[in-house]
């Protein structure tokens, strides 16, 4: 053991770092446990009885007594750092720890660590405030330092209640976490130059959009989600304003009209003006009196058009030969295949002739398929008429002329079995002849071809007058826009689902494309040509069989490509509400409705289909309908005949806007009901001067229709409710009936009627409804009224039209 003097001399160690204060970052600790360490550290040190510690006042060192412990001051290494220790002498049984000084960083350490820290003269460092000692944990009172003692100050808790270490090195980091070693060792040191200043970022004053103003021109009808894309608003915006301002109640995909849509605009600023449009669906039929081809041709663009093959369209009698002749042109046996010989749907099939394409859609013949053939004459550029010439003209052979005049479309007679014996090709010309369907041969100009579909005689004869008529007419279209079509046949496949067979009749159609059928939205997954070929496009004029649609459409539904699937299930869902706000097909002809369309140049001609009890009473009124109409409107006749009015005439009318009379005759259940479906107006007469007075009057705008009353049902007004400023809702018990939207509404108080006028809303709980049966409760909310009491009586009717001979 060496004496105190020498041990004096001794050098101090080198220092070893404490395992409990050494850096998370050497020891590879988190912050959490460093900081638990430094605390335990501080509770041994405040835990230390005060009876061991030196309570000498003396600073020299002096010789070990008995029992003690005395350990000399292992110093740190420090960088341009001055300390002064003065350790002091042992006592008995008491343990004489040194101070171990912090290390420091570029720093100078004051050697009056109880006192306030002193900064040398011309010194830049910072001074350091005064550390103070905790009092003890008994709640004694510390006393002073004396001489000699070791008052050890506690080493405070790094970034504890400020978050900041009071130590200068740890001021580069924050929380108070110690700098590495390593660090920077000059005076005035900075921050670490891998660290980033985040700034806040900077405040930008964002201006309120200025909403548009000025004119606005609306439809007549039009959905509310569509009038706030015209006003450049919200759907709530418009809904709000509606209940609000003008107690309409409406949702986001009703339609309302142009009076309720100019207040809106009105409320935000707009000048609403009613434009000469109606709200016209995305998909629309084919039923404007031009033939498919004057239609594409209307829309076309020069300098994309293209020469397309032609759509021919096969009709006539039952069994006189279409399928066959069809068979016998594609050199297969379609009509092996054919329940009993008969075809049961529309075949869209194509062949080459010539390094020329053809297009050949095969319609039924039977009766009862009388409205797909009209479908198939609407897309057709020519029709062919099958006549066998050993049957002659049959009722079914009339009925495919007319269907091919009143869709425009140039005529081919093909006069089949031309192989038989009995064959009469001169008595059959001379039948269409009294038909006004006269023949080249007769000096008309119908192109008639004698044919043998089982012998194949006159095949080729036919296909060349064919390419000849399509050259004469020269069919274009632009394969380069969004492709058009029209569904042919529609069915569900047991292995792929609903499958649809379409005519392109514009653009080309693509693998993928979005597209519009009906009523319904869909993406084309595959497409199969006429002979079950998978193919990725399909150009104008070609027959394709299309998957993806998620239902099965209608036979004559139009097609159409859209840009996306977004804008196509927007297409459908107007095409939706709009069909459930028609009360017919949009655009159908009707005497009442004649003179308005007459004016806003939607109709040139009035089509008529006839039908009477004898052929006498039918010539006599064809007569009388040649004298009436002027050079803006001409009264047309496209069919006659004797009997009852049938399905077949009805279509026939649809298809082509016409008005079904029957003259002493009355229209079966079948052909009523389906009149009401397709909005087919039937008048009924028995004096053909009153027929002719109608429809002069309807031509000249002062066919004024006749109505009668219809009582719906009651309500019983049993309490009032205000929903708003001027919204009072009557709630009711439907006692009797029922009550519609729709309906005209009367309150009659006492027997005295109060109030006449329309249901603005109708609604169950929170719910809009279209009707309330008997016994349920309801909230009814009238048009421009609000005076309601309990116990009114709200009595709902509607006009009914009273149909001539009715």
């Amino acid at each position: 053991m060496l004496p105190a003097h020498k041990a004096r001399q001794r050098k101090p160690a080198r220092h070893q770092p404490s395992k409990l204060v050494q850096p998370a970052r050497r020891r590879g600790r988190p912050l959490r446990l460093l900081r638990q360490h430094l605390r335990h550290a501080r509770l041994r040190v405040l835990r230390t009885p005060r009876s061991l510690l030196s309570q000498t006042q003396s600073t020299q060192p002096t010789s070990r007594q008995q029992g003690s412990i005395n350990r000399a001051p292992t110093p740190r290494p420090t960088t341009h750092t001055t300390q002064s220790t003065q350790p002091a002498s042992p006592q008995h049984g008491s343990i004489n720890r040194a101070p171990t000084p912090r290390p420091t960083t570029g720093f100078t350490q004051s050697p009056q660590r109880n006192g306030p820290a002193q900064r040398p003269a011309g010194s830049t460092q910072p001074t350091y405030p005064q550390r103070t000692t905790p009092a003890p944990r008994n709640g004694g009172t510390q006393a002073p330092p004396q001489q000699g003692s070791i008052n050890r100050a506690p080493t405070p808790r790094p970034g504890a209640g400020t978050g900041q270490s009071q130590h200068p090195a740890s001021t580069g980091r924050p929380g108070g976490r110690p700098m590495p070693r390593g660090g920077a060792t000059h005076p005035g040191a900075g921050r670490p130059a891998n660290r980033t200043v985040q700034r806040p970022p900077e405040r930008r004053v964002v201006l309120p959009k200025e909403k548009p103003t000025g004119p606005v021109s609306i439809p007549a009808q039009i959905m509310v989600k569509d009038l706030a894309d015209m006003l450049q608003a919200t759907p709530n915006e418009i809904i709000s304003d509606l209940i609000k301002k003008h107690s309409i109640f409406a949702n986001i995909n009703q339609v309302i009209d142009y009076d309720k849509a100019a207040l809106v605009a009105q409320d935000m600023g707009f000048e609403p003006t009613q434009s000469a449009l109606t709200v016209a669906p995305a998909v629309q039929r084919v039923k404007d009196g031009l033939s498919a081809n004057e239609a594409m041709m209307a829309t076309r663009h020069e300098d994309n058009m293209v020469v397309i093959p032609p759509v021919v369209t096969i009709m006539g009698h039952v069994d006189h030969g279409k399928t066959s002749l069809l068979d016998t042109i594609r050199k297969t046996k379609v009509a092996a295949g054919e329940a009993g010989g008969i075809t049961q749907h529309i075949g869209a099939y194509q062949v080459e002739v010539q390094g020329k394409k053809i297009t050949f859609l095969d319609t039924p013949g039977h009766e009862a398929f009388t409205a797909m053939r009209a479908r198939g004459a609407q897309v057709t550029h020519i029709a062919i008429i099958v006549v066998a010439a050993d049957d002659g003209v049959m009722p079914q052979t009339r009925e495919a002329i007319d269907h091919a005049k009143a869709a425009k479309v140039p005529i081919i007679i093909a006069l089949n079995k031309m192989d038989k014996l009995d064959a009469n090709p001169d008595f059959v010309k001379q039948q269409l002849a009294d038909i006004d369907v006269v023949v080249e041969d007769y000096g008309g100009d119908v192109i008639c071809v004698p044919v043998s579909a089982r012998k194949g005689t006159g095949i080729d004869d036919l296909l060349e007058m064919i390419l000849l008529v399509a050259e004469i007419q020269d069919i274009r279209a632009d394969p380069n826009r969004l492709a058009t079509g029209t569904i042919i046949e529609a069915k569900l496949e047991k292995n792929t689902g609903p499958t649809a067979t379409a005519l392109i009749q514009q653009g080309t159609l693509k693998m993928g494309d979005n597209i519009v059928v009906g009523a319904m939205s869909g993406k084309v997954r595959a497409m199969f040509n006429d002979r079950g070929k998978r193919i990725q496009k399909a150009p104008p004029s070609t027959p394709v069989s299309i998957l993806g649609l998620p239902e099965v459409p209608q036979a004559g539904d139009r097609l159409e490509v859209v840009a996306d699937e977004r804008t196509a299930k927007q297409m459908a869902t107007r095409i939706v509400e709009q069909r459930r706000s028609e009360t017919g097909p949009l655009g159908q002809v009707s005497l009442d409705t004649l003179y308005m369309q007459m004016q806003e140049g939607t109709v040139k001609e009035l089509n008529i289909v006839l039908k009477c009890d004898v052929q006498g009473s039918a010539e006599a009124i064809k007569n009388a309908l040649s004298k009436v109409g002027d050079e803006n409107l001409k009264v047309r006749l496209i069919h006659e005949g004797i009997g009852n009015i049938s399905e077949t005439d009805v279509h026939l009318a649809g298809a082509s806007d016409a008005v079904v009379i029957g003259f002493n005759v009355k229209a079966d259940g079948a052909a009523q009901r389906l009149a009401q479906k397709e909005g087919v107006d039937i008048r009924y007469y028995n004096i053909i001067y009153k027929l002719t007075d109608d429809i002069q009057a309807a031509l000249t705008g002062m066919l004024e229709p006749t109505y009668r009353e219809v009582i719906e049902g009651h309500a019983e007004v049993q309490q009032i409710f205000k929903a708003g400023k001027n919204v009072i809702i009557a709630g009711c018990r439907i006692t009797d009936g029922k009550i519609t939207r729709s309906s005209q509404a009367r309150i009659m108080r006492k027997k005295e009627r109060v109030y006449d006028g329309k249901i603005a809303s109708l609604r169950r709980g929170k719910d809009d409804v279209r009707e309330v049966a008997t016994g349920y409760e309801c909230g009814i909310i009238l048009e421009d009224f609000t005076d309601f009491e309990v116990g009114d009586v709200i009595e709902a009717y509607n006009q009914e039209r009273v149909k001539p001979g009715a």
